[in-house]
């Protein structure tokens, strides 16, 4: 083997970012991609979803089986070919792809378009060389990750495709999460809920604002005191920590409101759950002394499945990791750095709905949602090759 082989890998990645593919928005990069890989002589579907309860959305995934023909381990290969809304502040076309000082920029170059071509290349690779071999590998890249609920690979686990793999490994930009370090290796990540919390107040007219319980007051009241949460703390993934979303309210011309809403997102570590959570915003509630009663509530989600994303952590022991970190060392001849993710994805999904680990391994680079996103030519390629050579040992050898 040689990184030569992979070099393809940065055109597949250029494709990528030329097509636009915000979540719920993916038809023509799934098409692409499902073309890509019959004219790489890899067999794969499409496979359909509809998530009527919440969203409506009608999405699309590209599933690959190859079967060695022979027992062996079952390899789950995941990522995601959406991106986040496009934000602004880019210096560069966020489409074009552009190259410059060993970095390829574009919106998802790092989420992670980047991570798909390193599957896609050491796919084709693999394919080429080898038609018989141990156990299968099973790719699923995937809509919606971006989108509120990793509608995408929900659909995957749902569907029973992988429900008896041996190890997923989830090609996002692990590197980020290790502070730039490459290669890195993910073993876990926090986890989160989405909560709603309603204010209902009094109206009034806005010239006698004593008259009436202004909702919104009492929401800010609140919000200023969330600092005062004392999280739990896991050895492996930290603090969890909460975030205001969004806000509403409406007094109209000249009333005081008596409607507030505030969405957050609270991140989590296992030992922490929806009743510690209602406990402690309640705390907060109850010592701002508002006059608003408030109610609250989790993100009304489409399944149980997905109401959550949970935290989950992986041995550094577990023999998937060991191979994995062997072929770092093989093809770049360093050792691969252990971390975490602070934050959630589908890995959270694969990592505690099957009885299987999921490692998080990809490229390194920077600005992952956020303008002049990129990600390194060198981390690209070495990461095709390291996904090579694991398949190599895990499935040939």
């Amino acid at each position: 083997m040689t990184l030569s082989m992979f070099e393809d890998s940065v055109e597949i990645l250029k494709d990528l970012i030329k097509i636009e593919s915000p979540y719920f928005n993916e038809e023509k990069i799934i098409s692409h991609v499902s073309r890509w890989l019959c004219e790489a002589g890899i067999k794969n579907e499409i496979q359909e979803y509809h998530e009527e309860k919440i969203t409506g959305f009608k999405g699309k995934n590209v599933i690959s089986v190859l079967d060695g023909g022979r027992p062996g381990p079952v390899v789950h290969l995941n990522g995601h070919l959406d991106t986040v809304i496009l934000c602004s502040g880019w210096k560069r076309d966020p489409y074009g792809a552009e190259i410059g000082n060993g970095k390829i920029y574009g919106l998802g170059a790092l989420d992670m378009k980047g991570g798909c071509a390193i599957i896609m290349s050491a796919l084709k690779a693999f394919n080429n060389k080898y038609k018989e071999f141990n156990g299968k590998i099973i790719t699923s890249l995937v809509s919606a990750e971006e989108g509120p609920f990793g509608l995408g690979t929900d659909a995957v686990i749902n569907s029973g495709l992988i429900d008896n793999i041996d190890v997923s490994i989830v090609t996002e930009a692990s590197s980020d999460a290790a502070k730039g370090t490459f290669p890195a290796i993910c073993l876990g990540a926090r986890g989160g809920y989405g909560i709603v919390i309603e204010f209902f107040g009094k109206s009034a007219h806005a010239a006698n604002p004593d008259e009436g319980v202004n909702a919104a007051v009492d929401a800010g009241k609140m919000m200023a005191r969330l600092d005062e949460i004392k999280f739990k703390k896991d050895e492996h993934l930290g603090e969890g920590c909460i975030c205001v979303i969004s806000v509403e309210s409406d007094g109209g011309a000249c009333s005081v409101p008596d409607y507030a809403k505030v969405r957050l997102f609270r991140h989590i570590v296992p030992g922490e759950t929806k009743e510690s959570i209602i406990k402690e915003l309640e705390d907060i509630i109850k010592n701002t002394g508002i006059a608003s009663e408030a109610k609250i509530s989790f993100r009304e989600a489409p399944s149980k499945e997905t109401e959550a994303f949970l935290p989950y952590t992986v041995s550094e022991n577990n023999k998937f990791v060991k191979l994995l970190k062997d072929s770092c060392k093989s093809v770049t001849g360093k050792d691969a750095g252990t971390t975490y993710f602070h934050g959630i994805g589908d890995f959270n999904y694969l990592g505690t709905r099957l009885k299987a680990p999921c490692i998080v391994f990809g490229t390194e680079g920077e600005n992952y949602h956020k303008s002049d996103e990129y990600t390194t030519i060198d981390s690209l390629i070495k990461s095709s090759a390291i996904l090579y050579d694991y398949l190599e040992k895990l499935l040939i050898n």
